[in-house]
């Protein structure tokens, strides 16, 4: 199977440390000559241009002179802390680190397709997968730590007799959430990175230029659908009202 060139750099030099620590887990590579995937090595490419690029941005903020990229961090955080008040209500602001990271991420794994040599991970089913699983760890999380036990009176309707009925009903709807969002991410980042390969394939300059327009959009709007699925999960849990 063709592998990106990085990839094939990764499983070059640094397949030993990855087959040493899949080992370790108990889960070792099938190809102990390539271990590294492709949408492994480009979410860590991710991880460290995220660390990178936010640890130079650091020494550069400043209140009385801001770059063009701290306005449009600025306004970044104004947005996603605007939507997680309206959102989940009063408490939304506390969780701004939270939708702020998982918004950012998943953009720049979007957008990561449209950079020669690389693919977006996000068009691998794990990643979405991962990324919903935290999500759903995460507010799950934050509605017991908001109600305690009283978080399991969610899960059983308003009424005591009901809760044979709700229980199950009510399991059964929140454990479908991280397969919801994770088939809602892979299936849209998949169809359009494979129509925007198949264009820029095809031909040269005007058509490309129209469908990474599209590819952009689409990755924009998949970020902010994903966070703002969080932010209805997190609200629903440690809303006091539900």
């Amino acid at each position: 199977m063709r592998e990106l060139t990085i990839t094939h750099l990764f499983n070059q030099f640094l397949a030993g440390p990855a087959n040493g620590v899949l080992d370790a887990i108990g889960y070792p590579a099938k190809n102990r000559a390539h271990p590294w995937t492709d949408w492994l090595v480009c979410e860590i490419v991710v991880v460290l241009f995220v660390v990178v690029f936010f640890g130079l941005l650091r020494r550069r903020l400043s209140v009385d002179r801001p770059g063009k990229t701290q306005h449009i961090l600025e306004v970044t955080y104004e947005f996603v802390h605007a939507s997680a008040e309206e959102v989940v209500g009063h408490d939304g602001p506390r969780y701004v680190a939270f939708f702020g990271t998982l918004f950012l991420f998943i953009l720049f794994m979007n957008l990561l397709g449209l950079v020669p040599g690389f693919e977006s991970p996000t068009m691998y089913p794990m990643v979405p997968l991962g990324l919903a699983v935290s999500t759903f760890l995460f507010y799950n999380g934050t509605g017991f730590r908001a109600h305690g036990a009283g978080y399991i009176k969610q899960f059983i309707g308003p009424m005591l007799a009901l809760a044979p009925l709700m229980f199950p009903i009510e399991i059964i709807s929140h454990l479908a959430r991280p397969l919801s969002l994770t088939v809602r991410l892979f299936a849209n980042m998949f169809a359009g990175e494979q129509v925007y390969l198949t264009f820029i394939a095809l031909t040269k300059l005007i058509v490309p230029v129209v469908f990474i327009g599209l590819h952009l959009f689409v990755g924009f709007l998949q970020a902010y659908i994903f966070m703002l699925l969080a932010m209805v999960y997190v609200g629903g849990a440690v809303s006091h009202e539900h």
